[in-house]
């Protein structure tokens, strides 16, 4: 999936977090990140911490992968 957007990268782990079963809550309670962090991340609010954000992808079991854009 190519995204391009902080919109679809919220979706995008919104999806995978509701195909695992997981609450916003319950990574909240996990990780020990706030679930408004979590809500705000998930709704593509620009200002997400991008350190925290890596932490959250790779918890849902995801990868973030960079590529070159052919010229």
């Amino acid at each position: 999936m190519k995204i391009t957007s902080t919109k679809e990268l919220g979706e995008a782990m919104r999806k995978r977090r509701k195909e695992l079963g997981y609450t916003q809550g319950y990574i909240a309670e996990y990780t020990g990140l706030s679930a408004s962090f979590i809500s705000n991340l998930e709704n593509g609010k620009e200002t997400a911490e991008i350190g925290k954000t890596l932490f959250l992808i790779n918890l849902l079991g995801m990868d973030l992968e960079i590529k070159e854009r052919g010229m």
